[in-house]
């Protein structure tokens, strides 16, 4: 009979075979060490314990663990334990290791934007803020919970985003979501169900969002792109919802322009069309205040989106809407019946919120990324002059212009210095009405510290 037992934090499940309770027992540990189930080094239970759980003489597990000792399956030392040996087949060759896939073209620097710098998280700082509010979490949190999200971080939020980005926010209207690429999924279901078919959109940016809208059954045509921004007075009535991202475009990185604003906020209010503001590092301004939130200019056609994606870390999977008062009920409902996001998660963001922990971590990390920014914006003035270099007065990524018909061999060059960065005309909308432009995108944000210098070096060595 199969048997299983808990001890030391380590569950096992067994089979024994063979005449006799020590054989069967012997053989049913060799198996598991053979077998992998017992990985080496694993600590198994003492004697006394694995004898109370099994039922059996405390002698007998003491002889079957001496046996496999000496068989080399095991290892007993004093203060230590027994344990799997390190090695599953005692005597066997050892096996050489599998080439690890693709080595000899992995990239050894990375500056594809979209993801900051990682090895900055706060760790301290954050583990400090889960103990804080798990110790004051209320015992019904542990249920299903409101698929709305978490009051506490519903209302940290509300008030965060009214002080920082000039949001009008309640924290009825919010909706805490997996991040962006799931909240714009949940409007995009919402949008369909209302009958929309159409969605404007940016003629660049990201083919997994217009992708999300596909699948939902919308149709996504690009608006003409200048030095303005996104052509917003070219709205039809019929579109139904614009997908923006007004205060730093992706990638291009031009603020959408005061007329521009002003003008789909009006289309919106004419034709009770929506716009989705994409807000993916609204608070990461540099050389002059942040342009805040289209938002604020009227909370009953505008959805805000944001994510602490860019602030903190994508892991994390924490995002959110801030929804017209029409809208708030059904993304709700189209989220599902309970919150799909880890309880504790948003409980430690609301307590970094509301500590001042999160706006410490803000600005030493605009900081940081201005340094970088500075130093990338002056190492292209000696090494690479031709380089118009454009999207920098904010975010975690620059625009580097290239000569015309150049980006396809510049990507190419950059990989042979072991560099990921990507061209502009991978953000490129299929039916973009914009004027093609050859370009690199480069996410200054994404090394550690200690990759950063290499990194730049690459790039320099690339650039024509």
């Amino acid at each position: 009979m199969a048997k299983s037992w808990a001890a030391f934090g380590v569950d096992l499940h067994l089979e024994p075979s063979g005449p006799g309770v020590r054989k069967g027992l012997t053989n049913a540990l060799r198996e598991a060490v053979r077998s992998g189930r017992l990985a080496p080094g694993t600590r198994l239970p003492s004697s006394r314990s694995l004898a109370a759980d099994l039922g059996i003489a405390r002698n007998t597990v003491a002889d079957a663990y001496g046996d496999l000792v000496a068989e080399g399956w095991l290892t007993a030392r004093q203060g230590s334990g027994t344990r799997v040996a390190e090695s599953a087949w005692p005597g066997a060759p050892a096996e050489p290791p599998a080439p690890r896939p693709r080595e000899r073209g992995r990239p050894v620097y990375d500056l594809v934007p979209g993801t900051p710098d990682l090895s900055f998280f706060p760790r301290t700082e954050w583990l400090g803020a889960a103990r804080r509010a798990l110790a004051a979490a209320p015992n019904d949190v542990f249920g299903y919970g409101d698929p709305r999200g978490r009051v506490e971080l519903r209302t940290a939020l509300a008030q965060y985003l009214s002080r920082a980005r000039g949001v009008r926010a309640d924290p009825e209207r919010i909706l805490v979501c997996a991040g962006f690429s799931h909240g714009l999924k949940i409007l995009g279901a919402v949008l369909r169900a209302r009958g929309l078919r159409r969605v404007a959109a940016e003629s660049f940016g990201l083919d997994f969002h217009w992708n999300l809208l596909t699948e939902a059954g919308l149709r996504t045509e690009p608006l003409p792109f200048d030095e303005r921004g996104s052509s917003t007075e070219e709205l039809t009535p019929d579109a139904g919802a614009v997908l923006l991202t007004p205060a730093h475009q992706f990638p291009l990185g031009v603020p959408l322009h005061p007329d521009r604003r002003a003008a789909v906020v009006d289309w919106a209010r004419r034709t009770r069309g929506l716009v989705l503001e994409d807000d993916y590092d609204g608070e990461f301004r540099y050389d002059r205040q942040p342009v805040g939130a289209l938002q604020g200019l009227d909370p009953e056609h505008v959805v805000y989106l944001g994510t602490v994606s860019k602030s903190l870390a994508p892991g994390l999977r924490l995002g959110w809407m801030v929804l017209p008062q029409a809208l708030a009920r059904e993304a709700a409902a189209g989220k599902g019946v309970t919150d799909t996001c880890g309880v504790m998660d948003q409980l430690t963001l609301a307590e970094f919120i509301t500590s001042g922990a999160y706006d410490r971590h803000v600005r030493a990390a605009r900081l940081r990324y201005r340094r970088r920014r500075d130093a990338l914006v002056e190492a292209l003035a000696v090494r690479a002059p031709d380089v118009r270099i454009g999207g920098i007065a904010a975010g975690l990524h620059a625009v580097l212009h290239l000569p015309p018909g150049t980006e396809g061999a510049v990507v190419q060059a950059a990989a042979w210095q072991g560099l990921a960065v990507h061209g502009l005309g991978r953000y490129r909308h299929a039916h973009a009405v914009a004027e093609p432009m050859d370009a690199l995108v480069v996410g200054y944000a994404t090394p550690p510290d200690h990759a950063w210098e290499g990194a730049l070096e690459a790039l320099c060595r690339a650039l024509p």
